[in-house]
């Protein structure tokens, strides 16, 4: 009986160690996140985050999606609760800033934006912030085809010109911004002015000739990203031309160009002649074989 409570203690004993061990191994097998918080105002309206998550796998940065974000103006509470987002596919979440805490964004020319994480299975609790002082752009088109962009930033209750900012003056297009020329980007200087000719005369544009020019500030530490938009007739007049009823390379069969058809056809009596050939004289070589027995 002894032998066997002692049996019994050492198995219990054994377990729980197990279970320790194990409970052990799930906790470090727990990978960190890397949160960041960018800012973004475009055509100086509502601003809004994007948040990346990412963590690192095999020495590589990997995007994680579904993470669930807590998003905070200045502190964690209730009144500057932004709201919650989730990480998509590509690891990004993105969230408007709400009229709810329009009274603490009016409190401040400058604002500290978290992003907290509170932890799950997989992942630690994270969190991330970004401070940014509040910023706008002008943007202005000359008639000598001359763009101009112009930076202020809030300081007590008036906008003031920002010197030393990396604006890029550019031309809106279907993938990315195209500059205006050869200059990438320009920098403000103390009336928070920059400019640069418009180089891109044969650019196409809608049906009008309108295109639309940008100024941008990108990635910048105390700013976050800026942008605005505007349109202008600089561009040259697309004109769509429809060759739905005419014979080309990617219309229909009965529009394929006629050399096309005379090819294919040919190849195709080429083939089958061959073959005909082949079993004609098949069947003569077998004729002939049983004349001879």
């Amino acid at each position: 009986m002894k032998m066997l409570n002692k049996l019994s203690i050492a198995l219990l004993t054994f377990c729980l160690a197990l279970l320790c061990i194990t409970s052990s191994a799930q906790a470090v097998e727990k990978n960190d996140l890397n949160i960041t918080v960018n800012y973004f105002l475009t055509n100086n309206k509502v601003p809004y985050l994007m948040v990346k998550v990412t963590t690192k796998i095999n020495g590589k940065f990997t995007n994680v999606s579904g993470i669930g974000l807590k998003l905070f103006l200045d502190k964690d509470s209730t009144g500057t609760f932004i709201g919650k987002a989730f990480s998509n596919e590509k690891g990004e979440a993105f969230a408007n800033i709400p009229p709810s805490v329009k009274s603490e964004w009016a409190t401040s020319q400058k604002h500290t934006f978290l992003a907290v994480f509170d932890g799950d299975k997989k992942y630690e609790a994270s969190k991330a912030e970004l401070t940014i002082s509040k910023a706008k752009v002008l943007i202005e088109a000359g008639s000598d085809k001359t763009v101009t962009a112009t930076v202020f930033e809030l300081k007590d209750t008036a906008w003031v010109p920002a010197k030393g900012v990396e604006v890029v003056l550019a031309v809106k297009r279907m993938g990315a911004d195209l500059t205006i020329n050869e200059t990438p980007t320009f920098t403000t200087d103390s009336t928070g002015k920059v400019s640069g000719d418009f180089k891109r005369d044969s650019i196409p544009g809608d049906a009008k000739g309108n295109i639309v020019l940008v100024a941008k500030i990108t990635d910048n530490d105390q700013y976050g990203n800026l942008r605005v938009e505007k349109v202008v007739n600089w561009g040259a007049k697309f004109v769509a031309v429809s060759n739905f009823d005419k014979r080309t390379l990617f219309a229909t069969r009965t529009k394929a160009p006629v050399w096309l058809m005379l090819v294919a056809t040919s190849i195709i009596i080429a083939v089958w002649g061959i073959l005909i050939f082949l079993v004609v004289n098949i069947l003569k070589i077998k004729k002939m074989g049983n004349n001879t027995l």
